[in-house]
């Protein structure tokens, strides 16, 4: 288990912390506020930790007295029997925490191999993701969308705010892939389609610098689904960064917008390339990718006519295809945190 003195360090930074908030925390308020909010459950089970182990011992000191032996053998069982799960709590609670889980997320969604159908389907991911958004009370709000003529998605990108967004959301990065007879075949033939995923966290000015010699923005006249919405204004927008060649547009109908909107999704791209650089860094000594957000990695297959979704990564199957498509994924997604805790638990242990 855990040194006690490093469970000590930790109470003590805690309290310190706690003592700077409510003197008003001058200057800092912002940083002690996060740090404190990311250190309070890791407290609250050291705390419960420190009080079985002190019940434990008194319980044990009571064997002594010849009046209250029976009552401690009596207790002593109970309190020992709890004493596994507090550990393991407190060790998933110390471990190694995703600076940006907290943090709100970016999501990008674009058809793959499929033609049509796979336009189709990225856009029942996007309405899947959108009412799991709404299930959790976060706010789910799409920054540029392309369509197709019949219904489709060619490009989705889309903002989710709320609390621990991106720590459940980044799960979803990868390829997703569909089994079903599209809505545009006659002959009932079962198609395999796909679509992929981005989740990426959203960047701070203070993550990622981008200097404006880096650079170049292009403004271009905005027009919608098939035409549709033509704005006969120059209005898009598309920044392209020289250094890494990454283009990102947006044709909202204010200019103004469009260039925050561009500039939010540049940096947050940028900020997950550093992200990357780091994590395959980490995948030489790591094996397990879960959460990795590999880009190319075929995550998930959707089957319609058998009703499944089996994730590849940790071989799960539901037959409850419907139920997920409505957006019920926080079981398949508590599987896979809980895979990558086992893999952190084994990486520090090990």
């Amino acid at each position: 288990m855990v040194p006690l003195e490093k469970l000590d360090q930790i109470t003590q930074r805690f309290e310190f912390l706690e003592a700077r908030l409510a003197d008003g925390a001058a200057g800092d308020f912002a940083q002690i506020g996060r740090e404190y909010a990311e250190l309070k459950p890791v407290a609250e089970e050291i705390a419960a930790y420190r009080r079985l182990l002190d019940e434990i011992a008194e319980a044990e000191a009571m064997l002594a007295d010849p009046e209250m032996r029976a009552l401690a053998e009596e207790e002593l069982p109970t309190l020992k029997a709890r004493l596994p799960g507090l550990e393991q709590a407190l060790r998933l609670a110390l471990l190694p925490k995703d600076a940006a889980d907290a943090r709100p997320a970016i999501v990008e969604i674009r058809p793959g191999t499929g033609g049509e159908e796979a336009a189709l389907f990225a856009g029942d991911l996007l309405r899947m993701y959108q009412r799991y958004a709404e299930a959790h009370g976060w706010k789910f709000t799409i920054l540029e969308e392309t369509q197709t003529e019949l219904g489709g998605i060619k490009e989705v990108v889309a903002n989710v705010q709320g609390e621990g967004v991106f720590a459940r959301l980044k799960y979803e990065s990868g390829v997703h892939r569909v089994q079903r007879v599209p809505a545009t075949e006659s002959g009932g033939r079962i198609h395999t389609s796909a679509a992929t995923v981005a989740v990426l966290p959203e960047a701070e000015d203070v993550d990622i610098d981008v200097p404006a010699t880096d650079i170049r923005i292009d403004t271009m006249r905005a027009s919608g689904a098939g035409g549709q919405h033509v704005n006969t204004t120059d209005s898009a927008v598309r920044i392209t960064h020289l250094p890494t060649g990454i283009v990102v547009t947006s044709s909202e109908k204010s200019q103004h917008q469009n260039r925050a909107i561009a500039m939010a999704v540049l940096r947050a791209r940028l900020f997950d390339l550093e992200r990357q650089k780091v994590a395959d860094e980490r995948a030489a000594t790591r094996k397990s990718q879960v959460g990795s957000g590999d880009r190319s990695e075929r995550i998930r297959t959707y089957n319609f006519p058998q009703g499944r979704m089996t994730d590849h990564r940790i071989n799960m199957t539901l037959y409850k295809l419907d139920q997920v498509m409505q957006g019920d994924l926080d079981e398949v997604i508590d599987a896979l945190i809980a895979d990558d805790q086992a893999s952190l638990l084994a990486e520090m242990e090990g």
